[in-house]
């Protein structure tokens, strides 16, 4: 593996973050960035559709990529110092960070919601393609392997997938950060420096926790996490937009099934957007995946537009001029209530000639709370390991998730 230049990337929230061409695992990391699979991300946004709602909302996954990888670096290097044996593991763990988001497809999220892709199986299928697969094993034939079992949690040290994805990794730190930063909302403020500064090496475990004096910096983490999802994330006007989306396509499946045994016009549809609307995501080429990102789908929506189908005509101008649907909050009402509204919406839409599936739905929101029961936060004591939530009156207060459900119509 030949060393190269250096190089620099200016983030809003890291600031300059720059990789050594002369160091060994920082030179691959920079090979990686260049190949074309990690240059899709660029094309793929981090909120999906949520600048619908927040307008600054157009940061990249490609940048949050960056971020992580740049955070991880920082917790990693720092750990070291005092437990210099775990240096062995630092390029699989910046590699990690790097790629952990290789396999999201267009909008993010909200292709998950619509096409039932699963972004986690794809960056695992992604490390075996292309030129991602072909500078990873120049660099070592075991290093596939070694990620494939950070992405799985099996790795042999905790410690190292626990950075990448658990409830304190630096995933969640960067995009809460950034997420705040991009929609303007205060709240999604986090004190970095003492989060870093609070996470530690258990040497007995091997897993990441946290030192004593960092604990309120977590409260405030756990806290901001809690409000991101309660009042940005899970914003009705985003449910609302991803609804749309979602029959958007829904649609121009319905169509493309019909043009195969009716005489119904043929939609537009090109060969990266075909294999979508007609088979399962997760079956997908890789070829086919890597095709697809943000453009090609807007690119469509724009397509149909001029439709000659009305309902998916209609569908994508309200998408295009943000002439979404209304979002009713229907939480206080019970289950059967929740039908009736619904099915009142229904018989108001026929009765207008609209076909009523397009045009009315229930979406529910889930804000997730501390889980205690999916490898939780422990925090170094006296006593020993204990988690955060036995010590935390305020973390106590999120453990459970708040649920609500909004009628989304016309």
């Amino acid at each position: 593996m030949l060393l190269g230049k250096s190089r620099t990337y200016h983030d809003p929230i890291h600031s300059a973050i720059t990789l050594n061409g002369n160091d060994r695992t920082e030179s691959l990391l920079i090979q990686l960035i260049d190949t074309p699979e990690f240059q899709r991300l660029r094309r793929i946004r981090q909120l999906d559709i949520a600048y619908f709602t927040f307008h600054g909302a157009e940061g990249s996954r490609f940048t949050h990529s960056l971020g992580v990888m740049a955070l991880t670096r920082r917790a990693f290097d720092a750990i070291t110092i005092k437990y210099p044996y775990l240096t062995p593991h630092r390029t699989v763990v910046l590699v990690a960070a790097l790629l952990h988001d290789l396999g999201h497809g267009p909008y993010s999220h909200a292709s998950e919601e619509v096409f039932g892709s699963n972004h986690e199986i794809w960056t695992l299928r992604l490390l075996k393609f292309g030129k991602i697969t072909e500078v990873l094993n120049d660099f070592s034939p075991t290093l596939i392997s070694d990620l494939e079992k950070v992405f799985s949690k099996q790795y042999s040290v905790p410690f190292v997938y626990q950075l990448v994805s658990s409830q304190i990794d630096c995933d969640r730190l960067d995009y809460l950060q950034r997420d705040g930063y991009f929609t303007g909302a205060k709240y999604g403020q986090l004190d970095i420096d003492r989060i870093l500064l609070a996470l530690r090496f258990d040497p007995i475990s091997q897993n990441l926790v946290i030192g004593r004096k960092g604990m309120v910096a977590i409260e405030h983490y756990l806290t901001v996490r809690y409000f991101m999802y309660l009042q940005v994330y899970n914003h009705p006007k985003n449910l609302a937009a991803r609804f749309l989306l979602e029959r958007i396509f829904r649609r121009a499946k319905a169509l493309i099934a019909a043009s195969d045994t009716e005489l119904t016009e043929q939609i537009f549809s090109d060969r990266t957007m075909l294999p979508w609307l007609t088979q399962d995501p997760q079956s997908l080429t890789c070829e086919e995946y890597l095709a697809s990102d943000d453009v090609v789908f807007a690119y469509h929506i724009h397509r149909w537009r001029d439709s000659g189908d009305r309902i998916l005509a209609d569908l994508c101008r309200r998408f295009l001029d943000r002439d979404l649907l209304r979002a009713t909050d229907i939480s206080h009402l019970d289950d059967i209530q929740q039908q009736e509204s619904l099915e009142s919406w229904r018989e108001k839409l026929t009765a207008q000639g609209l076909e009523p599936k397009y045009y009315c739905g229930i979406r529910v929101a889930r804000t997730k709370g501390y889980s205690i029961y999916k490898q939780g936060i422990n925090v170094q004591t006296e006593q020993g390991l204990q988690d955060i939530a036995r010590l935390s009156p305020l973390v106590q207060a999120i453990v459970q998730p708040i649920q609500r459900a909004w009628l989304v119509h016309l």
